[in-house]
């Protein structure tokens, strides 16, 4: 059996080197975490497993600093940790994951350990690094694009994604991306649910006022068309000449900044993952 066809072992797929994968996790990110949250829920069965998620301390709505901080938490342990970074937090997500499951009154079936559905989750996440990375350093070309590919397979395989699940290339995984997109469908019920997220609905009324026009805003920015399409919300040439200038002034801003201070925060939570893991305290 060759190595491309033979199942990868779970040690192997914790070794994924993500050098150049993790130079891409900056501080600009933070700035497309909601739209990335939509991408991800535009698939049916994760979207209604997040909105009736029975799991009430990881509900974004209800705990959504909580949910940040495991969000990023998970983020960094992909890009900056080890193989035991990366199994600790894999079987402290599983235990979550294994609770959100469909029910009788369920519209569409959904299990959060279902492999493809984390194929989905990991293909948004990767969606959304490359989008950030090639925004601040320019586009992924040759060799080096493929080198990045490969590596942001962590983004599944710090879940329960197997390895070879990952499409095998760059172009291939356009092409798995290109039919996914064709079959997301937002519901008015999940639909509601993700607007709320993204006006700061779950904040206290003076945040939500002061800062949830301008989240809003840049969140639909980043969607891609068929997303926006998708969401049924509107999107202007004033929207986007606004959301141009947005992203001018966070592109400079982030290439003035050295990238140990951009990956910070990153940093610091692998630092509490770790700090968590010794005195047995939850990771999620």
């Amino acid at each position: 059996m060759t190595q491309s066809s033979r199942r990868m072992s779970r040690s192997e797929m914790d070794a994924i080197d993500s050098s150049l994968f993790a130079r891409s996790l900056l501080s600009m990110g933070k700035t497309m975490s909601t739209a990335n949250v939509i991408m991800q829920l535009a698939n049916p069965a994760v979207g209604y497993g997040v909105a009736r998620s029975k799991v009430e301390k990881g509900r974004l709505d209800r705990h959504p600093v909580k949910r940040a901080r495991t969000t990023a938490s998970y983020l960094a342990v992909a890009a900056f940790g080890n193989a035991d970074d990366r199994r600790r937090f894999r079987q402290a997500v599983n235990g979550q994951h294994v609770q959100v499951r469909s029910d009788d009154d369920s519209p569409v079936e959904y299990n959060a350990m279902n492999p493809e559905l984390q194929l989905w989750v990991a293909a948004c996440l990767y969606f959304g690094w490359e989008d950030i990375y090639e925004r601040v350093n320019g586009p992924l070309v040759g060799a080096e694009r493929e080198l990045f590919y490969q590596q942001g397979k962590v983004c599944g395989t710090t879940l329960q994604m197997a390895a070879e699940m990952w499409p095998p290339d760059r172009d291939a995984f356009g092409e798995y991306w290109n039919d996914q997109v064709a079959k997301i469908e937002i519901s008015d019920e999940v639909r509601d649910f993700l607007l709320d997220i993204a006006d700061f609905g779950y904040a206290h009324p003076l945040i939500q006022k002061r800062y949830g026009p301008v989240k809003r805003r840049r969140t639909i920015g980043y969607l891609p068309p068929a997303f926006r399409t998708a969401l049924r919300v509107p999107w202007s040439d004033a929207d986007q000449d606004w959301f141009d200038a947005y992203i001018r002034h966070q592109v400079a801003r982030e290439r003035r900044k050295p990238l140990w201070l951009s990956q910070l925060m990153f940093r610091v939570l692998l630092w509490d993952v770790r700090i968590r893991c010794r005195l047995g305290r939850p990771l999620v």
